[in-house]
């Protein structure tokens, strides 16, 4: 593979009068598998372990939405007005049917894409995230991960105490952050608190009996942190129960960022599930 990471160059695509800032990795051909992202996380923030091995053998395309990052425009405050600007930037390269790994708020945006038809959604990820209507403690766990000055704020925020789980979480941050020209900013006020309320406004309006978990068909693959402080693990046990076609999966000794303490295995059984 000629491109990470770490070396891909940052594109551009402009639709609505937003430009989206994006990078490609691996073979032209195949279902593109799309990345959408975390709370306050841009594509740098994104384990470059994880997108890497992905993009072996298939398209991988991160990008920044509206307003993240170093693409323009606003950030919305609903969900709903994300997933759509997910749908347009997609639209705008031209990708007519994907498969959707979304990380924490990104396995929103997966949920709701995934109901819709704008944008056909073969297979979905959901790591770290929860339903419409689901349980979260945000505001509280990013503050209390603040308050312990840590080297980074994601060692308290995704991993557990754990002597093992911090390990693996400074290992993370340091692939991370291993990129060194042209990455993105770090987020600030005007991309936290529109997410936020986005966020805390998903998971407060109740779904009235899990229609829209009901209403995704596609084959999905949950992964979960069996300590996830910001969005517990019933989160992932309730989106597995009303799915139809769900498989649930919960790593040991982990938190929010499972997906980067445990990468090699998450890698493994997302190559498994899509190659299904």
């Amino acid at each position: 593979m000629s491109t990470t990471l770490e070396t891909a160059p940052t594109l551009h695509v402009e639709v609505g009068g937003i430009r989206f800032a994006y990078r490609k990795l691996g073979p032209e051909s195949g279902i593109p598998l799309v990345f959408l992202q975390h709370f306050t996380g841009t594509m740098d923030a994104w384990d470059p372990r994880v997108v890497n091995a992905l993009a072996a053998d298939r398209p991988v395309i991160v990008f920044n939405n509206t307003g993240v990052g170093t693409s323009t425009g606003a950030v919305p405050d609903t969900i709903e007005q994300m997933s759509t600007d997910a749908e347009s930037f997609m639209v705008a390269l031209g990708l007519t049917e994907v498969d959707l790994l979304g990380f924490s708020l990104g396995g929103f945006l997966a949920q709701v894409i995934a109901t819709r038809s704008t944008v056909k959604a073969r297979k979905l990820i959901v790591a770290g995230s929860a339903p419409r209507g689901g349980e979260e403690h945000l505001l509280q766990v990013v503050e209390e991960a603040f308050s312990k000055n840590a080297r980074d704020v994601r060692l308290p925020l995704f991993f557990t105490p754990s002597a093992a789980s911090q390990a693996a979480g400074s290992a993370f941050v340091d692939r991370a952050t291993a990129r060194r020209q042209d990455r993105d900013p770090e987020s600030g006020d005007a991309v936290s608190n529109p997410q936020a309320a986005a966020i805390i406004a998903w998971c407060a309006n109740k779904d009235a009996g899990h229609a829209t978990l009901k209403a995704i068909r596609q084959p999905t693959l949950i992964v979960h942190g069996s300590d996830d402080t910001m969005f517990p693990s019933i989160n992932a046990y309730e989106m597995f129960k009303h799915m139809s076609s769900a498989t649930l999966i919960i790593y040991p000794d982990s938190g929010h960022g499972a997906l980067f303490q445990h990468a090699n295995t998450f890698v493994a059984h997302v190559q498994t599930f899509l190659n299904a």
